[in-house]
């Protein structure tokens, strides 16, 4: 069954960031699915995630997938960092810091800009698009109704940073490094290093201990190489520096008090950890909990790690997201 699509490119101007500084002629790609309704009230705000371009993710749209776009009007705007959005390999004055808040203020923007939208009905994420869900409702608490942040969460925890540090930490130590992000051509041997330092986070260790990396691959070489190393290949260096350094700083308190913030945050929350995700895990979605005025969680007993969020694939975690989800955002 059909729907109908729309894409297109929102001209923000010279947008100030959060961080300080700005973002000149700042543009937001954005894709569209379904149609809005004439009392603009069946909106889901679907943003990417780390180094993820829109159109992949829209596998799980559809009439019998988790987002229904006969149902939802579907807007996925393009992160910034992502290489379809204002971008490193776009744009050589990219700054140094263009965090979740700049990224969800643009998309409100959108929003109201281009589709005279002005309250929505669900900000949807997986991984750093669960944390733009969380800066959504902290940002515009009178304007979201619901957030479902699927592995994701509200500021980014000290060991999710180690991780992420060490993956710039080997950008920066490339021999193409020229500093600030930037590099003076695309450091292939530490991208190759990047990739298998990602493949043991994003996937947990019963995820290999079942033999789970063998069901398309004949061993774990092929795995790592096929897998992992020509999925991050084809991505420029500095875009994921800059995306790294946004996931970093992930936090609605701003370095504030954190329980304020979340029960400052008047939508309802479904919050979905994946039971073995290695990056943001049960305990921290847990802690948040008892802040939040209208909150859920519902961990995916599933052992993909963080991938268990974005199931592509995955036809048991599929269905159990889907269940949880579609009875959200119908309740």
């Amino acid at each position: 069954m059909s729907w109908a699509r729309q894409s297109g490119v929102f001209n923000l101007g010279d947008m100030p960031l959060s961080a300080g500084g700005v973002l000149r002629d700042a543009k937001l790609s954005w894709h569209s699915h379904g149609t809005l309704s004439p009392a603009r009230d069946n909106v889901v705000v679907y943003p990417t995630s780390y180094s993820a371009q829109a159109p992949k993710l829209q596998w799980l749209l559809g009439p019998d997938g988790i987002l229904d776009p006969t149902r939802w009007f579907v807007v996925q705007p393009d992160m910034f960092g992502n290489g379809l959005s204002s971008s490193p390999s776009n744009d050589p004055d990219y700054p140094a810091l263009v965090t979740s808040w700049d990224n969800v203020r643009a998309q409100q923007r959108l929003l109201a800009e281009h589709f005279g939208i002005a309250r929505v009905h669900c900000v949807y994420g997986w991984s750093m698009g669960a944390q733009q869900a969380y800066h959504w409702a902290a940002a515009f608490p009178g304007m979201v109704s619901r957030i479902i942040a699927l592995c994701g969460s509200a500021r980014t925890a000290v060991h999710n940073q180690v991780f992420l540090r060490s993956l710039m930490a080997v950008l920066e130590s490339a021999p193409e490094y020229i500093g600030q992000g930037r590099f003076s051509a695309e450091p292939v041997a530490s991208m190759r290093a990047f990739a298998r330092i990602y493949a043991s986070w994003a996937l947990s260790q019963d995820f290999y201990r079942a033999g789970l990396h063998l069901a398309a691959e004949p061993d774990l070489e092929s795995f790592l190489r096929n897998q992992w190393e020509a999925r991050w290949g084809i991505r420029a260096a500095a875009n994921l520096f800059a995306q790294a350094k946004c996931w970093d700083a992930g936090d609605i308190a701003a370095g504030g008090d954190l329980p304020q913030a979340l029960a400052a945050i008047e939508a309802q929350v479904l919050l979905m950890p994946g039971e073995t995700d290695l990056y943001f895990r049960v305990a921290d979605n847990a802690a948040e909990l008892p802040h939040l005025r209208h909150g859920t969680l519902t961990p995916i007993p599933s052992i993909w790690g963080h991938r268990a969020g974005n199931p592509m694939g995955n036809a048991q975690d599929t269905a159990f997201v889907k269940t949880h989800v579609r009875a959200f955002l119908e309740a």
